[in-house]
């Protein structure tokens, strides 16, 4: 008999009246039970953290970076355990989901390592006027207030550690909504985080129903909003809260250029095999996937081929499998919408080069050519398995096509040339260019978000701690500097 998960409420474990069950994609089976927070509940938690927050921003830096170390390091002891519940309530292939727990370790050490260094202040004289004789500023950084962290079901673990690492380590509380779909993997960082010596009532983990976010959206005692989902859902919450700060990490239409100098056997080979592999790893569902391709006319025959056969060379199957490339996506119902998706682009004249076949939740990886603009798949991110190829004469057409999209989150450009890098650093509305790979590739400490409806904010543990703090000046006057 499948036990119930509880629910972490101000730092402890707790039930509620209801349960939901969590079942496998690939399979169907029951994952584990997970209990539902009450309203009053809810408001427990909230209450907690708005209470706590001046303690919390005044714990030593060493108990912060010390619970973040201890996160980080549990982790890696529980990895196999961890790896093997994200596979199963997601339905990601198990060697994707270690990898997931790896980023995961990361976070925590970089935000452990972040706390340290955080907030030593820049000092300014103001004696640049003389109306400032004898001031000094000192400027440090203070927690905007409590964070509503909003997870995605995509990367369930390493997307949670997103929110809640730098939140600890900046000294905001935080109360953490992950997926419905994928609940699990967040409350396992409630049970790691209970280890610590974190306030009570500094985190908390509410597996709610998404019907209930927008009471919390609103509620004034959350100040800090990062949310990571769809660009409709993200702008819906921005638009109820105007006044309030808000991070959202929204969708993608990720492009990978592929220009006339990468042009080698070696370099095909290389753009085709990174190409195949990264539109379809987490069953295409990241919002940096490749979803189009776009390679100039001299290179494009040579390339097509060789990116359909890397891309029917993926190993389809069960997630919790070794071998697997790619498993099901999350549900029947999204399987179904990117079945609709590929079918209307046939039907509008596209040509299917691989796939297009639906089992159940699992898509197979596909791709497209000769996709017209105005179709879905062509304006929407698909999240799903799927790539669309278009040919392009030289540089300037194919950063026009990469423009065109009203997504701006990272794009990939295949060149060997330094000019052409800075050009495309330069003209590509995106949040992030990969020279010489795919869109796909993000370092969790880099900073990650795009533009456009991509979305607005930071993440990346450094650059989301500055996005939760605000700075706070304070000059000091009669010195001799």
């Amino acid at each position: 008999m499948t036990s119930t998960h509880a629910f972490w409420l101000a730092g402890r474990q707790a039930t509620g009246e209801d349960v939901f069950d969590v079942t496998s994609p690939w399979d169907g089976r029951l994952v584990g039970k997970v209990s539902v927070p009450t309203d009053a509940q809810v408001e427990e938690a909230v209450a907690a953290a708005h209470a706590v927050e001046g303690e919390f921003a005044a714990t030593p830096a060493h108990v912060r970076a010390a619970a973040l170390d201890h996160v980080s390091k549990r982790l890696v002891e529980r990895t196999e355990e961890i790896a093997q519940l994200i596979s199963a309530e997601n339905g990601k292939p198990i060697k994707w989901a270690r990898g997931e727990v790896g980023r995961a370790v990361s976070v925590f050490r970089f935000a452990a390592e972040e706390a340290r260094r955080f907030n030593g202040g820049e000092s300014q004289r103001l004696d640049t006027d003389a109306g400032g004789v004898g001031r000094l500023a000192l400027t440090r950084r203070f927690p905007r207030g409590t964070v509503l962290g909003i997870a995605p079901f995509n990367f369930p673990l390493n997307l949670c550690a997103h929110k809640v690492a730098p939140a600890i380590a900046v000294g905001a509380p935080i109360i953490l909504k992950p997926a419905p779909a994928t609940p699990l993997s967040g409350l396992i960082l409630g049970e790691l985080l209970a280890e610590t010596d974190l306030p009570a009532g500094s985190w908390s983990v509410l597996p709610v129903a998404n019907d209930r976010m927008p009471a919390l959206v609103k509620d004034e005692r959350l100040p800090v909003i990062s949310f990571t989902g769809s660009d409709k859902v993200g702008y819906a919450i921005m638009d109820s809260v105007p006044r309030k700060h808000c991070t959202l990490e929204l969708g993608g239409n990720g492009a990978a250029v592929v220009l006339d100098d990468y042009a080698s056997e070696k370099d095909l080979d290389w753009a085709a095999t990174r190409i195949a592999t990264f539109s379809n790893y987490q069953g295409g569902q990241s919002c940096i996937s490749v979803q189009r391709v776009i390679a100039d006319a001299s290179v494009y025959d040579r390339l097509v081929p060789k990116i359909v056969a890397a891309v029917e060379a993926q190993v389809t199957g069960d997630p919790s499998e070794a071998g697997t490339d790619v498993g099901p996506l999350v549900s029947e119902d999204a399987a179904k919408r990117v079945e609709s998706w590929v079918d209307e682009a046939v039907g509008a004249g596209a040509k299917l080069l691989a796939g297009g076949k639906r089992d159940g939740a699992a898509y197979a990886p596909t791709v497209l050519a000769d996709v017209p603009a105005d179709v879905t798949i062509s304006c929407e991110e698909v999240f799903g398995p799927v790539l669309t190829v278009r040919k392009v004469d030289g540089e300037a057409e194919a950063f026009a096509a990469v423009n065109d999209s009203k997504y701006g989150l990272q794009a990939g450009v295949f060149t060997h040339d330094l000019k052409t890098a800075f050009r495309a650093h330069r003209g590509l509305e995106v949040g992030g260019v990969i020279v010489g790979d795919v869109p796909s590739y993000r370092a969790d400490q880099m900073p990650y978000g795009g533009v456009k409806q991509s979305g607005i904010g930071r993440e990346g543990v450094q650059y989301a701690m500055d996005d939760y703090t605000y700075e706070r000046v304070m000059v000091f006057t009669g010195l001799a500097l």
